[in-house]
């Protein structure tokens, strides 16, 4: 393997900051995992490399699953975005994006409705109405959503949007995941 073909560096020193926001200390961690003060010494420091087993053991303890620690140790820092604005049918977004998650706050006037919603791929959609009402319907049910009350729904389900009320609303996309 080339150096350019290396393996990102994995920083576990993330380890020390969930610890204390959770007050514990190295002996909390070391008897809720099962791993040595020395060895979670080490991990805080990054001066260690971890087995899949703690992985396991660390994510019990923060309540996180191994891949979630592991994530967290390839990358933990804030991602900045600007939010993208566009209209669409009805609604004039702003969007911003992230790995597993869209963000949309809409505008729309009241008389207006959007039939067929952007294609959507195997994930979760929830609608907070901010202001306004709104009707969200699906081939055997109706919703009629007003400020402060949301609605989950699997987005794979045929939906539209009719406006009742001027509208301001948050729409969040989820990623479902996935395990086998």
């Amino acid at each position: 393997m080339t150096p350019k073909e290396q393996l990102p560096p994995l920083d576990f020193s993330f380890i020390r900051d969930l610890r204390k926001r959770e007050s514990l200390t190295l002996e909390d961690v070391s008897n809720r995992s099962g791993i040595s003060i020395g060895v979670l010494s080490k991990l805080e420091r990054n001066q260690n490399l971890v087995e899949l087993e703690t992985l396991y053991r660390l994510g019990r303890v923060f309540g996180l699953s191994a891949s979630a620690v592991l994530s967290l140790a390839e990358e933990c820092s804030a991602h900045f975005k600007t939010a993208e604005s566009y209209r669409s049918g009805p609604f004039d977004f702003h969007k911003v994006s992230y790995q597993g998650v869209e963000c949309f706050h809409a505008t729309a006037k009241a008389g207006e409705s959007l039939q067929r919603p952007e294609a959507h791929g195997d994930e979760f959609e929830i609608c907070w109405v901010q202001s306004g009402a709104i009707k969200i319907c699906f081939t055997r049910e109706e919703h009629t959503l007003r400020g402060g009350e949301s609605l989950k729904f699997d987005a794979a389900l045929h939906h539209t949007y009719e406006i009742l009320e001027d509208a301001d609303l948050f729409i969040i996309h989820l990623t479902k995941s996935h395990r086998f």
